[in-house]
């Protein structure tokens, strides 16, 4: 049998991409990573005023891009992502379920509906998005799920911010991937998940500023993350690089969670 060399076995031509929150920030840098690798895109966001852009601008570069206004917490409007994906691209290889929220209180005072909005985006959306586009991938009997969880999923700290219902979204969502990994492993789907550490983007910025400088004096990589260190993760889970890794996360945090 003829080994893949390097560029074969990290290459995603022919392969259909769902982003969730790939809009902006480090879904959008996820999504670019795909897109590099030879993927076509489906991008999907809650607000049309930040997806239109960023699907011109990246079609501007040459991509092949599509994109979709969708709350993830609404199964038809996931469904209806999903069958659009298929309807332009014929197929869904890849998901990488990105979206996410957080709402920051302490436990004994938060309200239940911002627990509850937490949960229903970054968990059960998840859960829905996989559901809608592993029925999909069955058919094929192939696909590669990528979930974007959290160190906040693996360990807490006595610094910085209470923000109970995103650690619990994100506790959920590394048990949600082993769980699919087993599940659906014998039908050609992969589940892997993704744990990053401190990354610069609008939703972690305020909470970066009151940790920063525990990172600094603690981290053995004492710095928050860096443009770019994550999409070379997303697209190694997606491509046929890691066809052997599933129900694994792999934790991108400078070294935070071994300290």
């Amino acid at each position: 049998m003829t080994t893949p060399t390097l560029n074969q076995l990290f290459a995603l031509d022919g392969r259909t991409a769902i982003v969730t929150g790939g809009s902006r920030g480090l879904g959008l840098e996820m999504a670019e990573g795909l897109a590099e690798a030879g993927a076509a895109l489906m991008l999907c966001a809650r607000r049309e005023q930040w997806l239109t852009p960023t699907v011109e601008e990246l079609r501007g570069r040459g991509f092949k891009v599509e994109g979709a206004v969708c709350d993830v917490a609404n199964p038809e409007q996931v469904q209806a992502v999903v069958d659009a994906t298929v309807a332009a691209y014929g197929r869904v290889d890849i998901l990488v379920n990105n979206a996410g929220i957080s709402w920051g209180a302490p436990a004994e005072t938060m309200a239940l509906d911002k627990w509850q909005k937490v949960l229903d985006i970054n968990l059960t959306g998840a859960f829905l998005f996989a559901q809608a586009a592993g029925r999909e991938m069955l058919k094929q009997q192939y696909g590669r799920i990528i979930n974007v969880a959290s160190i906040a999923g693996l360990q807490s700290a006595t610094v910085g911010p209470s923000f109970a219902g995103y650690v619990a979204s994100k506790a959920g969502l590394l048990g949600l991937t082993r769980e699919l990994a087993a599940k659906w492993g014998r039908q050609g789907i992969r589940v892997n998940a993704v744990a990053p550490g401190f990354f610069h983007s609008r939703m972690a910025d305020a909470v970066i500023e009151q940790v920063e400088d525990h990172i600094k004096a603690t981290n053995p990589i004492p710095r928050v993350g860096d443009a770019g260190e994550l999409k070379g993760v997303v697209v190694f889970l997606a491509s046929d690089a890691s066809n052997y890794i599933t129900g694994q996360t792999i934790v991108v945090d400078g070294g935070g969670t071994i300290v």
